[in-house]
């Protein structure tokens, strides 16, 4: 019993100890405005958008693909 408790343990400190997967992506609606996305493998909803940047490992990273469409007038 005590071997399975510990075991148990030691499994829950390695999944805690995972880094989390962060996969941003940044959207860009039919109306020009712009938005970071959390999810790269989820959509938005309607039909009017398409994915500007996907997988992108942080917001920082997302922010500034964000920041240089919006200075290129890609996004609004």
């Amino acid at each position: 019993m005590r071997t399975l408790l510990v075991t148990a343990g030691l499994l829950a400190a390695l999944a805690a100890t995972a880094p989390a997967r962060a996969d941003f992506a940044v959207v860009r609606y039919g109306d020009g405005h712009c938005q970071i996305w959390w999810d790269s493998t989820t959509d938005p909803w309607g039909a009017s958008w398409s994915k500007i940047a996907m997988g992108l490992p942080d917001h920082a990273a997302a922010l500034a693909v964000l920041d240089s469409a919006v200075a290129q007038s890609v996004c609004r």
